[in-house]
């Protein structure tokens, strides 16, 4: 017995020794500890998309961190507010009421065995959530249809999350001691009084950080990222050949020339369906589909895109066609295969699809720096078509349909005022995975029925604006759908669609409500935490199956297909169409 009582306070001893080495190194705060681990264990629930161990770490580090510094503020408001306050005002009292009551500090070694419990507490949990999050991951991926993650693999995000929140700490504490360096010379050389230094400190740091952020160091950083994405936009893939068909912008006889399109606009020119496989497929004649496409360095210096995309229209005859498609691109130009293969097939290749490039950047930059750009783009495009469109005689006009994915939904959006001027304008819309910040999307969802739901918003009961996460959905409500047709396709699931600023402090209606049919029913709204799990998620939004996160694959068929539908369209040749479109998708993903 007494070996074992000695073995047990030496063990007791090693751990004060091993706590006090740990406060010396890091200085660590426990209270700020006990939140940290509070936030890192919220970062661990459910979000909208599975996430694998390194994104999890990420999130969970800087959640960690943001609660590490929460903890502190609390620890700071109690010993400079509340402590004096209660010794002041309370114990006075307690003395008053009971003349035995002492207050005195713990002993140095219960102190310590303390903490030493806190750290044991803190890092077990940590781990035990962990092992729920890992559960939780294969829930997500069991609705997506997706293979799910092993636990023990899983483990490695609390290293990574350690790691991380480590940095942000160490960041915050530079941070601190620059505003304590410029405090003490504001006092010393300015004569600002000792007690307002440290806030002064603090203002002329913001004023100098904002000043670099918005001035020199943001252009900076898009400059340096527009001239690196530049260079892959001057890049172009081996499986994207110089059209010969003048129907296509590029060709020999192209206003636009090859060279100027762009990556994505060269692979866009070269690729899709060709009348003999239009025809082969739906077993009628067909025409060559017109592809407009104008790059960022098309016009001549100076000139303007949309007038050389409208004369690039004029000199293919697309105004003779039967449907004129205006898509806004995402940021670095893209459109979406699937989307104009679509209409070209329905209408048997009598279609032209027309769109312009406005910036090198990927949507995520682009939605950051080029928004203004992708809005001036679309509405300067439409415009353009519009004006050249309207001043035919009415029954010598093509149909008129717009189209954007993602940003290029808000940039689409961005050329009407409204419901009821993009309804005066065009005959159908659709819009494929809209940001949350799209204008008209977000005063539609406002203003949704009473009793529907966020994520399957129906508005006006149906009548001109239908939202849908599959072919169903474009279905309901059972009542009429008048025409022109607005249509668009949202996943619950979709980061790009429910993120916001707005989740930092408030619960949205889409996790206040029942969840979508692919969300788990474990995500919770927490304040701040949420915001960034769902942030997290936008970098992973399509490495999700179709059908899933901002995957939409042959959905987008089926929208044109409620939107655009011609007389002579029917469920089995929709079939034998949607087999040719993923099979060139699937090319696409793997040869572009």
């Amino acid at each position: 017995m007494l070996r074992t009582a000695t073995t047990l306070a030496k063990l007791r001893a090693r751990g004060v020794v091993a706590v006090r080495r740990i406060e010396d190194v890091i200085d660590l705060n426990y209270v700020g500890l006990v939140v940290a681990t509070l936030f890192f264990a919220l970062s661990v629930t459910p979000s909208l998309v599975p996430r694998d161990w390194i994104f999890q770490g990420l999130i969970s580090g800087v959640n960690a961190a943001l609660g590490y510094g929460l903890g502190c503020l609390l620890e700071w408001l109690h010993r400079t507010w509340i402590r004096p306050w209660v010794r002041r005002w309370i114990l006075p009292r307690l003395r008053l009421w009971l003349p035995r009551f002492t207050f005195t500090a713990p002993p140095t070694r219960v102190e310590y065995a303390v903490k030493s419990a806190v750290l044991f507490a803190c890092a077990l949990s940590a781990g035990l959530m962990l092992v729920q999050s890992a559960r939780w991951q294969r829930e997500i991926t069991a609705l997506m249809g997706m293979e799910g993650t092993d636990t023990a693999a899983y483990l490695r995000t609390g290293l990574l999350s350690l790691s991380v929140g480590v940095v942000v700490v160490a960041v915050y504490r530079t941070v601190r001691e620059i505003v304590l360096f410029l405090a003490h010379h504001l006092n010393r050389w300015v004569k600002v009084p000792r007690e307002l230094a440290p806030t002064a400190g603090i203002l002329v740091l913001v004023v100098l950080t904002v000043t670099l952020f918005n001035g020199v160091a943001s252009r900076a950083f898009f400059a340096a990222a527009n001239s690196a994405f530049s260079v892959r936009n001057d890049h172009n893939s081996p499986n994207a050949v110089q059209p010969r068909q003048p129907e296509r912008s590029g060709s020999p006889q192209s206003l636009a020339k090859w060279e100027t399109l762009g990556f994505e606009g060269r692979w866009f020119v070269s690729h899709g369906p060709s009348a003999s496989r239009i025809a082969a497929v739906t077993g009628k004649p067909a025409r060559e589909p017109i592809r407009a496409y104008i790059g960022l360095e098309s016009a001549p210096e100076g000139g303007n895109q949309a007038q050389l995309a409208v004369d690039e229209l004029e000199r293919t005859g697309a105004f003779d066609r039967k449907v004129i498609v205006v898509v806004t691109t995402t940021g670095t130009g893209w459109v979406n295969s699937m989307a104009a293969g679509s209409i070209e097939y329905m209408y048997g290749g009598d279609t032209a699809v027309v769109a312009s490039q406005y910036s090198y950047l990927p949507s995520a930059l682009s939605f950051l720096a080029d928004r203004g750009k992708a809005a001036t783009a679309g509405r300067e495009l439409f415009d353009a078509v519009y004006e050249h469109w309207s001043v035919r005689p009415e029954g010598q006009r093509p149909r008129l349909f717009v189209y954007g994915e993602s940003l290029g939904s808000q940039g689409s959006e961005a050329a009407f005022d409204g419901l009821a001027d993009l309804r005066a304008k065009v005959d159908g819309a659709l819009w494929v995975g809209p940001p949350n910040s799209n204008r008209l999307w977000e005063q539609l969802i406002s203003r949704r029925d009473p009793g529907s739901r966020e994520v399957e918003p129906v508005y006006a009961d149906g009548l001109v604006v239908r939202f849908a996460a599959d072919s169903a959905d474009l279905g309901r409500p059972a009542t009429e759908w008048r025409t022109p047709r607005i249509a668009y396709l949202q996943h619950a699931s979709d980061p790009i669609v429910w993120w916001s600023t707005d989740l930092i402090f408030s619960r949205p209606d889409w996790l206040s409500e029942p969840r979508g049919s692919d969300v788990s029913t474990q995500m919770r709204w927490w304040p701040f935490v949420t915001f960034w799990q769902v942030a997290a998620d936008l970098t992973n939004a399509q490495g999700v199956a179709d059908g899933h996160g901002h995957r939409y694959g042959s959905l987008v068929l089926d929208g044109w297909a409620a939107v655009a539908q011609p007389p002579d369209w029917n469920p089995e040749l929709a079939e034998k169409v949607r087999f040719q479109l993923e099979s060139a998708e699937d090319f696409e993903r793997v040869t572009k």
